[in-house]
């Protein structure tokens, strides 16, 4: 995990240290703009940044419904996120997770504000929206990194697809039931028949591969899951595998066909006797996460316990002795 900030890298004593005092900061904002409140947010963040005097982008396609006539507005591929200290987005997971292909590239931070249901990837709530921006402004934010996965389909030693996930790559059922054959690193694992098979990063523990009865991984955790979706077999348990694993999944020949998702967005067909090969990715996510607000950069057990509203009453801490 690396620490950082806009205006600089934060010091043993807890400061910041402005470096780039003469820059003129850029940070983009994205939203879901089919949601109203997402929509009201955005153009609040972006009155606020600008009034903060930090240069404010927008994408093309979202730059009518936002609606800032002083933002910059950019078209979305990669050269949106160049040179931006930050990208804030106003949405749920899925919003950050389209949000995540412009900056993994370019090493850009991603700020969250949840606008969805759980939203884990996520570092505020809208109520905490001026604190959020306020934080930004003052850079006051560290920042930490999520580990990728790079994901490739051959068939016949030719590539079919090459891609990357943050959370998950799922291989899953097309028509019917999906006969495959699970692998790590070059060895047999086991045969299943089943709905799908999940090829999870911890901060994909709970999303789709929690909801498949995998198990939930802290974020500073490196490791690789897998976990068979729906499998009818007696050894069919989710299973968390070495960071230096690769893991395949390969579909039987003569067997029907499947496809791949990665992140619930990229979509690939994968035909028999493919194999769909996952390791960890060499470039990762970077997420910014705020500092000096109580409602943010809590543990990863609080936000657990407030994410999925865990009962904890009744605990009462560590006895303390003296």
């Amino acid at each position: 995990m690396g620490t950082g900030s806009g205006t600089g890298d934060i010091g043993d004593t807890g400061g910041v240290v402005d470096d780039r005092a003469d820059a003129k900061r850029t940070v983009l904002v994205t939203a879901h703009t089919g949601r109203e409140a997402a929509v009201h947010s955005a153009r609040l963040v972006m009155e606020r940044l600008i009034a903060a005097g930090v240069n404010v982008r927008v994408l093309d396609d979202e730059a009518e419904e936002l609606g800032c006539a002083l933002a910059e507005v950019v078209p979305e591929n990669g050269a949106a996120s160049q040179e931006a200290e930050l990208i804030i987005v106003l949405g749920g997971d899925g919003t950050l997770l389209r949000a995540a292909e412009l900056a993994r590239p370019a090493g850009v931070p991603l700020l969250g504000v949840n606008l969805g249901h759980v939203g884990f990837l996520a570092e505020a709530e809208m109520e905490d929206l001026a604190s959020v921006v306020d934080r930004v402004a003052e850079g006051r934010y560290e920042v930490e990194e999520r580990m990728t996965i790079e994901v490739v389909v051959r068939l016949n030693g030719s590539v079919l697809a090459r891609t990357w996930a943050l959370n998950e790559a799922s291989v899953e059922k097309k028509d019917r039931m999906l006969e495959v054959v699970a692998e790590i690193d070059g060895r047999p694992l086991s045969r299943w028949g089943c709905d799908g098979v999940i090829c999870a990063t911890p901060t994909g523990s709970t999303a789709y591969a929690f909801s498949a009865g995998g198990p939930v991984v802290w974020p500073e955790v490196e490791a690789l899951l897998l976990v068979p979706n729906s499998a009818h077999a007696l050894f069919a348990r989710p299973m968390v595998v070495s960071p230096k694993s690769t893991l395949a999944v390969e579909i039987l020949p003569d067997t029907s066909a499947g496809v791949l998702w990665c992140d619930g967005r990229r979509r690939f067909d994968v035909p028999p006797g493919a194999r769909v090969e996952v390791r960890k990715g060499e470039v990762p996510v970077r997420l910014a996460r705020l500092l000096g607000v109580e409602t943010t950069g809590a543990p990863f057990t609080d936000r657990l316990v407030a994410k999925f509203d865990l009962p904890v009453q009744g605990w009462r801490g560590r006895v303390r002795s003296g």
